[in-house]
């Protein structure tokens, strides 16, 4: 075990230090033992079980938050993961089946579910050793090069055991997701060309993807906005926001959380917003779609928006094994471990309001262009 001779020296100095060395060192094949074996290949199998679809992957971190809050990026990973489910039944919902074509919808959902999977897939397995950690009184992240996870994470994990600093933790979860689809999603040429390229006005300036919420009592919002999903910066920037949003007003944690258990994720817009989205299509084919939304209520006798549960949007997808690789490559990015604490407000309600206003008109008006058409 490292970190041991230093320990007067400042977190972030001793990770630095120690992702430097390793950078220096090739990585070597480990021999493992049999039990070790063995864990290995239950965490994979208990992995796979969960990770499933966008609902079973949420319930998994909620389930890993409750059993273990120091690891804050569990209910974070939940609360985002939720917005992901979101954004994937929207695609099947009330607008944007009148502003995609199938082939677009299709194209946009096997871009956000490659990404919940990759995701789940290189961090739940984290969770698991973690547990089994405490569970034998000991460290076993040196076994994280076994599941492909980053020797980034591997050292963060080591130094967590010795500290407990859950920000450092969090945040480097967020560095490390991030950084871990940079280059097998975001970067990816299909996606590129299928998915940002073609769909970049509707992902920053119309739609709520770009728009992360997290619901609370008395049908609250609090959240933040990303401008430029494009940008592996900004997205860990974003990370960082919605952390402090989350975990430093500990009176919204408190009411987040409340919120999260009393509502299982199904995937339809109608767990946070009932007034306003159903489950159901309450619409009538052929009649002339009218506005219904006006400063987030329903007008007078208007019907209430579908957003559909997840298990009536999209069936589950078989994915192809994670591309192998280390994104890690030198310490800067320890840089982004340096806590800011200016207070986040989060205040997003207004905002997310005006997006969907926005929505509705623009499928109004594409629905118009196509009887003129």
């Amino acid at each position: 075990m490292f970190f041991t001779r230093n320990r007067e020296k400042p977190p972030l100095e001793l990770i630095r230090e120690e992702l430097k060395k390793k950078s220096k060192q090739p990585v070597l094949p480990q021999k493992l033992t049999k039990a070790e074996g063995v864990l290995l290949e239950q965490i994979r199998v208990k992995t796979e079980e969960h990770n499933l679809n966008n609902v079973t992957r949420t319930k998994a971190y909620l389930e890993f938050y409750l059993q273990h809050p120091e690891i804050h990026w569990a209910f974070l990973g939940h609360m985002v993961s939720r917005n992901g489910g979101w954004n994937m039944t929207d695609l099947k919902g009330e607008f944007l089946t009148r502003l995609l074509s199938k082939k677009e919808r299709e194209t946009f959902f096997a871009f956000l579910e490659r990404g919940n999977w990759l995701i789940f897939q290189d961090v739940y397995p984290q969770f698991l050793l973690y547990k089994e950690s405490l569970r034998q009184n000991k460290p076993l992240f040196h076994l994280c090069s076994c599941l492909n996870i980053s020797t980034f994470m591997e050292t963060i994990w080591n130094q967590f055991w010795l500290k407990q600093e859950s920000y450092i933790l969090a945040i480097a979860l967020v560095i490390n997701e991030q950084s871990y689809l940079e280059q097998r999603v975001v970067q990816n040429p299909l996606y590129q060309k299928g998915v940002l390229n073609k769909f970049e006005f509707i992902l920053q300036d119309l739609l709520s993807f770009n728009h992360i919420l997290f619901p609370y009592e008395k049908r609250n919002l609090a959240g933040q906005t990303l401008h430029q999903f494009e940008s592996l910066h900004e997205r860990i920037l974003l990370g960082k926001r919605l952390y402090s949003v989350l975990f430093k007003n500990k009176e919204r944690l408190k009411q987040v959380l409340e919120w999260a258990m009393a509502h299982p994720h199904t995937g339809s817009r109608k767990d946070y917003w009932p007034h306003i989205f159903n489950n159901v299509n309450e619409g009538n084919p052929g009649f002339a779609y009218q506005t219904r939304l006006k400063a987030c209520q329903l007008r007078p006798r208007a019907r209430k928006i579908y957003s559909p549960a997840l298990e009536n949007a999209w069936k589950n997808v078989s994915q192809m094994e994670a591309e192998k690789g280390d994104w890690f490559k030198n310490d800067r990015v320890v840089d982004y471990l340096i806590e800011n604490h200016e207070k986040m407000d989060g205040e997003i309600k207004n905002e997310y309001c005006k997006t969907l206003e926005r929505l509705e008109l623009a499928a109004i008006a594409k629905k118009a262009i196509s009887i003129l058409d």
